[in-house]
């Protein structure tokens, strides 16, 4: 009886907005009821130990912002097969003092071709060649046991074209054709494509395929086997949003919604963060908060700084828990090649100005490819030429430029636009596979230089770090997908090859490489449990007269700590001469930040006395 109390007490919170919101959105009263029901089954049917995880996150709601939080990104397979020998790598996991892991797709989806798992043909169920929803079920509880939340992707915006629901509608079911953005002939689509861009226009051209079996077009705003939903229609926010309690049941803490700002289509706009967005995800945030409170949403916005904001909601309505800070990792990279920090820091001012309630997961490298996405605005008041820079960063990160010390490749390349991505590894994008090629050791320790520089910026910003699986012993490009036919039209499959076990076995082995990567981590997560990391703490750039060093200080009461990032491959001086205040470093030396010297590629952390 007081577990129903509980939902029933959770749920009058939220009754009157959800209903509003719905209402305001489908003017279906028979739809919010089976939402509804759906949401009292759901309770229902969790477990007693995950409701007792969500009175203890009720209690601490900001679990997610503490300094101990650290992630990590792998696919399933590539890493140990499937969740089975996935749940017997848990030490691997655990002595790395992870506290959070995302792994990549593993529901049901087509194969060969399901765009990295991205195309779903079942919202429920766990892919057979990864293994079974008990599976999945044992790796949860066993990562909970360990202090390991699990995060999975939830793939909002389509479904794979052989899902059922879309083989009803190829086969004539209106009730199905309705989940879908489905047209006789190329009127509509054509006004469309008049406001809204196209994905991959190489790879992908336009936004709608096809469909022969229906003799009807589809919108497919990404690949012509992903289709996209229609969330006009509230039967499919129904079923997607007891798709997700289905999966939070099975022990998933938090969600990772896949490409939420395109997920509302209106003609005449570009069909990007329109205000239904907003509305669908705060319903969403309403259903999990009655529900299962335990979970929090992550939401993938590749959009600039400005448009973040809104994916939050306000306090008293919030979306997302948090973002991925995809235009920081950008703005990295970018720095990195330049040796030149002015557009990262612009960059870190306009997120450090947004609300105190956005929260972002940082990260260097993931599943995808580096979109040269940088504030041209910013980049035009610099002085610096938006195309032409950005066509060095794709070339240079190709290895293709003088001087430059990456390995990598690009990705939907546009010759008509001059545009591309980039894809590779950290380790191989900061100079260590061709080093090691070239059997040059001053090379290589340059190259583990700028791995842990970019590795310390990224802990250090405001957010959690997440590494990608492989980061932490140096793990190199897989250029062996070239030989798969079934891998070798996407490039992005450089960074996605199997996990380099025999490598992770020298991680303790000290003067390895492996071992170099492996304790620069741990000194990442050392850095983070100072009381600088609180979940209130004051972070902001700093001037430090030298475009080639970046500043960035914590603060937190009386505790102030200084991170100065050296980004060039020569010595630098820094000057922080309005920042008051007596310093020592790690080994207790006293630095004056009027005159700081910086050997290449050096992080130096400092802290008041």
């Amino acid at each position: 009886m007081a577990a129903k109390q509980e939902f029933a007490s959770r749920f009058a919170k939220h009754k009157d907005e959800l209903e509003w919101l719905f209402m305001e959105l489908y003017h279906n009263r028979e739809g919010l009821e089976v939402l509804e029901r759906e949401m009292a089954e759901a309770y229902n049917a969790r477990s007693a130990e995950l409701k007792a995880l969500d009175k203890a996150r009720s209690a601490d709601p900001e679990w997610y912002k503490r300094g101990n939080m650290f992630g990590m990104t792998m696919y399933t397979d590539l890493f140990a097969g499937n969740l089975k020998e996935l749940a017997k790598k848990l030490p691997y996991l655990k002595e790395q003092k992870l506290t959070y892991l995302h792994l990549m797709p593993l529901l049901q989806m087509p194969h060969p071709h399901n765009d990295g798992g991205y195309a779903v043909e079942d919202f429920d169920t766990v892919d057979p060649a990864l293994g079974t929803n008990k599976d999945l079920e044992n790796l949860t509880r066993e990562l909970r046991k360990a202090g390991i939340s699990l995060c999975l992707d939830f793939v909002m915006n389509h479904t794979a074209s052989t899902h059922r629901w879309a083989m009803a509608a190829k086969a004539g079911d209106p009730w199905f054709q309705a989940y879908y953005h489905l047209y006789d002939d190329r009127t509509i689509p054509d006004q469309y494509e008049q406001t809204v861009p196209q994905v991959f226009p190489n790879t992908a051209p336009g936004n709608f395929t096809w469909c022969e079996e229906m003799h009807k077009w589809v919108l497919t705003t990404f690949h012509d086997y992903q289709w996209d939903l229609n969330y006009a229609n509230p039967a499919v926010f129904v079923d997607m949003t007891k798709s997700i309690l289905h999966l939070a049941n099975l022990g998933v803490e938090v969600f990772r919604i896949d490409a939420v700002p395109y997920i509302w289509k209106q003609l005449g706009t570009t069909c990007r963060n329109l205000p239904q967005v907003h509305t669908i995800v705060r319903m969403l945030r309403m259903v999990l908060e009655c529900v299962c409170p335990a979970v929090i949403l992550k939401g993938e916005v590749v959009m600039a700084p400005k448009e973040l904001a809104a994916y939050f909601g306000t306090p008293e309505k919030p979306e997302c828990h948090m973002l991925y800070n995809v235009s920081t990792m950008v703005n990295l990279w970018s720095a990195l090649a330049s040796r030149d920090t002015r557009l990262l820091k612009a960059q870190l001012d306009a997120l450090h100005a947004l609300p105190d309630n956005c929260w972002f997961v940082n990260y260097l490298r993931c599943h995808d490819d580096i979109g040269w996405g940088l504030d041209e605005a910013v980049e035009n008041r610099l002085g610096i030429d938006p195309q032409k820079h950005k066509e060095y960063l794709y070339h240079f990160y190709e290895g293709n430029f003088p001087g430059s010390w990456a390995k990598g490749e690009l990705y939907n390349y546009d010759p008509a636009t001059g545009d591309a991505r980039s894809c590779g590894t950290t380790a191989s994008l900061c100079g260590v596979e061709q080093a090691l090629e070239s059997g040059d050791a001053i090379a290589l320790d340059y190259a583990v230089k700028r791995d842990l520089l970019l590795h310390t910026v990224m802990a250090f910003l405001q957010g959690f770090p997440m590494l990608n699986c492989g980061d932490e012993i140096a793990q190199l490009n897989g250029w062996d997908y070239k030989s798969d036919p079934n891998r070798a039209d996407d490039s992005r499959n450089l960074h996605r090859s199997a996990f380099n076990w025999e490598n992770a076995k020298q991680r303790t082995q000290k003067g390895t490489l492996p071992n170099k990567l492996w304790q620069g981590m741990e000194e990442l997560r050392k850095m983070r449990a100072d009381e600088c990391f609180a979940p209130d703490a004051w972070v902001t750039t700093w001037d430090t007269h030298n475009p080639g060093v970046l500043a960035l200080v914590r603060k937190h009461g009386e505790e102030t700590l200084v991170g100065l990032f050296n980004f060039t491959e020569y010595p630098a001086g820094a000057s922080l001469d309005a920042l008051g205040g007596n310093y020592r470093n790690a080994d207790g030396q006293s630095a004056w930040l009027a005159d700081v010297e910086l050997e290449p590629y050096q992080a130096l952390l400092v802290k008041n006395v």
